[in-house]
């Protein structure tokens, strides 16, 4: 959910903290669920000692429940944003949930509007905000490349690739010289003022996804690719870039889980913001001066530490987070661990799907597992693509590989 926002439009309230963190009671039986959609075999993760197979595929199916027959899948108040409903089609695919998952494709393409994007909000039928943000819009890049790593299907490709083409031509039409992408344009055409380094972050990724994606249909990008390079050495080099949003636990690890930061320099900023974002026992604070972690920014952070190789913390954070799971396999947003209670007072879709995404990752279970982990260039931070634009030396720029498949690790953490 790269977007510097609170669901539900408020921060918990906060007060001092007069006893130690804990979590809520873990179910102790799980009621029978919704009636199960149809796996298919031998593809849901498991990660031993925390989530079965089973348990996995039960949080599938809490989303596959929530999705409306048009295909949408929407957050708790029932609307709908593209960026959110990528990832909840990725983890029905994770999980086996395939026929699930191409509905949600499907909408994505007979909901595309002719510049590209798709509406900041959807309500069933009804645009209830016609605005486009950058990084909700490419996001369709990294579902369409994540599906064909999962599933192998050359057809699935072709068919949404004129989606992912749109898509990608709309946001970089938001870049600036310098690389950042605009954050959002308002219905009237106006851009915002303003970039942020989650939403950047992602696209950088996006971009990867698309630029892999044109390869493999036969249509390269090379003016996609040195938009990607200007982008992720803007994420990585820029900070005044970007508006401030460092409280926000996104701001931290998101350029580490998108790619253009790895290496040692990833390694080092995990470290720098670890005290300030991570709550023992509990997962990760969704903004630092609030008592509240939520399970969406715990999974990424767990993905985005298995990117640079840092597998036992990763894991480590996944156990913690599972005291958000509800009995039938769908996931609360949050804990408010002041107050000692579930905030909001919902269970999302997304942060079933970074559950499932998450656990993929640690299984690797399928052939998207390694999307994040491949999402970076070679070089741990990159070099400009054009000096001109941000004044920093130029240096040579490494060959790329297409992200999951056969891009160079990282190395890990000290």
């Amino acid at each position: 959910m790269p977007q510097a926002e609170i669901p539900g439009g408020a921060a918990p309230p906060s007060s001092p903290l007069t006893s130690p963190p804990s979590s809520p009671p873990r179910p102790y039986a799980r009621p029978p669920a919704v009636p199960p959609a149809p796996a298919a075999p031998g593809t849901t993760p498991a990660v031993p000692g925390v989530l079965t197979a089973d348990d996995v595929l039960a949080t599938g199916q809490s989303i596959a429940a929530g999705q409306q027959p048009t295909g949408a899948i929407g957050w708790p108040d029932g609307h709908c944003d593209a960026w959110n409903h990528v990832e909840c089609a990725m983890a029905l695919s994770a999980c086996g949930l395939t026929e699930a998952a191409r509905r949600a494709y499907d909408w994505l393409r007979v909901t595309q509007r002719p510049d590209g994007s798709w509406p900041k909000k959807t309500v069933g039928d009804v645009v209830t905000d016609s605005a486009a943000e950058s990084n909700q819009v490419a996001y369709v890049a990294v579902g369409t490349w994540h599906e064909f790593l999962v599933t192998g299907d050359e057809d699935f490709v072709r068919q949404m690739w004129p989606a992912v083409r749109r898509a990608i031509e709309f946001a970089l039409a938001l870049q600036t010289p310098r690389g950042e992408i605009i954050w959002k344009r308002s219905a009237d055409g106006r851009l915002a003022s303003y970039a942020l380094l989650t939403g950047c972050s992602s696209t950088h990724q996006s971009l990867r996804c698309a630029i892999a994606l044109a390869e493999h249909v036969g249509e390269p990008q090379p003016g996609w690719e040195l938009a990607a390079d200007r982008l992720g050495h803007v994420v990585a080099c820029h900070p005044e870039a970007f508006a401030d949003k460092s409280e926000f636990s996104m701001d931290w690890y998101y350029p580490v889980l998108a790619g253009p930061v790895r290496g040692e320099a990833a390694a080092k900023r995990l470290d720098a913001g670890w005290p300030d974002f991570v709550v023992p026992g509990l997962g990760v604070r969704c903004v630092s001066d609030q008592p509240w972690v939520t399970g969406a920014e715990t999974c990424e952070l767990v993905m985005a530490l298995d990117a640079i190789g840092d597998r036992d913390r990763g894991m480590r954070l996944f156990a913690d987070v599972q005291h958000l799971r509800d009995a039938d396999g769908a996931y609360w947003t949050g804990w408010q661990f002041e107050n000692q209670a579930h905030f909001p007072a919902e269970r999302s879709s997304w942060t079933a799907a970074a559950m499932i995404l998450a656990a993929d990752v640690l299984a690797g279970a399928t052939g998207g597992a390694g999307l994040f982990r491949a999402a970076a260039a070679t070089e741990p931070l990159m070099p400009p693509a054009d000096n001109a634009a941000c004044g920093c030396p130029l240096s040579p720029r490494p060959p790329r590989s297409a992200p999951g498949r056969g891009a160079t690790r990282a190395r890990p953490p000290r």
